[in-house]
């Protein structure tokens, strides 16, 4: 059954697919978490501290659960785009997942369609919950223990050959099936990411302070570090991504059913600035910028002017 299940996951598009229990998270996630928590570094995503419980003892999310199926989508560019490539003035650049149509919808469907096939193999109508940065989940943890790779440095879950540039989902479910194992991963010593960072988020002895990442402050900055700055990033930010040596030996996007814009890796400030919400909303209804909002990427792309501006003038 549960080699039935991969086979239909990745036959649906998932480049990887894993099985845990629901157990709570180990010691080690948990004491890492509540610690970061207490740094005061998760900034203003208060959904972090909230349903402790539910994120940390994943049985919690769905009365009955037994099994959670966590799921990896590689999402590296067609094309191969360097996003650490030289910006032409007037654009700024958007992370490479923005890229892509909006990965939670997507996701969320192919998930359906894995709950559909485990109800009609197993003959029984199941409850199934489904996780897709919609529910408090320890996504990273349970893919650790699912064995779909291991956390980096640069606090993204690294797949061994796929590389840290994958998006996750999960699907809970009352079937027991049996979970994998673990495998062995590292970042052997390698300090490329820490070093990538340009605003120094990633802190030399391994923690992360979200209030200084650019991803982070092109949400929810940029008060919470008004004198750091965003440099030419619209959206998001691939700088410690990008350094990774897991993620230059990882293959490109394979799922064609993933909508892909290359016009969105560099956008024009100008033309951002002048759109309307309807033309706005027609752009990129289907985009994670468009759960950005309209004002908060126009002020993103006033911040970007600022930087090009201040460059230029060697400031």
């Amino acid at each position: 059954m549960e080699q039935e299940i991969k086979d239909q996951a990745l036959a649906l598009g998932f480049d990887a697919v894993g099985i845990t229990d629901t157990s709570p998270i180990g010691a080690e996630h948990v004491e890492h978490f509540e610690r970061w928590l207490r740094s005061g570094c998760a900034g203003r995503m208060e959904y972090m501290h909230c349903n402790l419980e539910k994120r940390l003892h994943p049985a919690q999310l769905r009365k009955g659960a037994q099994s959670v199926i966590v799921v990896a989508l590689n999402y590296r560019p067609p094309a191969a785009q360097d996003a650490r490539c030289t910006v032409c003035a007037g654009t700024g650049r958007v992370a490479l997942y923005a890229q892509y149509e909006d990965y939670h919808l997507f996701i969320k469907a192919l998930l359906r369609e894995l709950a559909g096939f485990i109800c009609m193999r197993t003959r029984q109508q199941d409850r199934f919950k489904i996780c897709v940065d919609s529910a408090p989940v320890a996504e990273k943890a349970l893919a650790v223990r699912a064995g779909l790779g291991f956390i980096g440095k640069n606090h993204l879950l690294i797949h061994p050959q796929l590389g840290p540039q994958i998006l996750l989902g999960e699907l809970l479910t009352g079937v027991p099936l049996q979970p994998d194992q673990p495998i062995e991963g590292t970042c052997l010593g390698c300090n490329h990411c820490v070093e990538a960072c340009p605003t120094g988020a990633l802190r030399p002895e391994g923690s992360l302070d979200a209030t200084r990442c650019i991803s982070y402050l092109t949400q929810y900055g940029p008060e919470d570090a008004p004198t750091v700055s965003t440099g030419t990033w619209l959206f998001g930010c691939d700088e410690c991504l990008c350094a990774c040596p897991f993620h230059e030996k990882a293959p490109p996007c394979a799922n064609r059913r993933f909508r892909f814009y290359p016009e969105r890796a560099r956008v024009s400030l100008p033309d951002l600035l002048g759109l309307t919400p309807e033309t706005f909303e027609a752009r990129f209804h289907d985009s994670p910028l468009g759960g950005l909002g309209l004002e908060k990427v126009k002020d993103n792309a006033r911040r970007c002017q600022e930087s090009q501006a201040a460059d230029s003038e060697g400031i």
